[in-house]
């Protein structure tokens, strides 16, 4: 009997830190949606369009 409490307990301990740990993760997310970024910065005159990683590389195909 003891034994089926225990896994009762554990699994409602299990059920409560799940909930727990999904109302945290839709708080922040509704904080990272509430923040605003600032424009970013403009490009330096001279530059190419695309200045990323995968614009240089020229294995892509690999």
């Amino acid at each position: 009997m003891e034994t089926i409490v225990l896994i009762a307990l554990i699994i409602l301990a299990t059920g409560i830190g799940m909930r727990w740990i999904h109302l945290l993760n839709a708080q922040h997310d509704a904080r990272i949606a509430a923040h605003h970024f600032s424009d970013p910065l403009p490009r330096p005159p001279g530059l190419p369009d695309d200045t990323g990683r995968r614009a240089r590389r020229t294995d892509a195909g690999r």
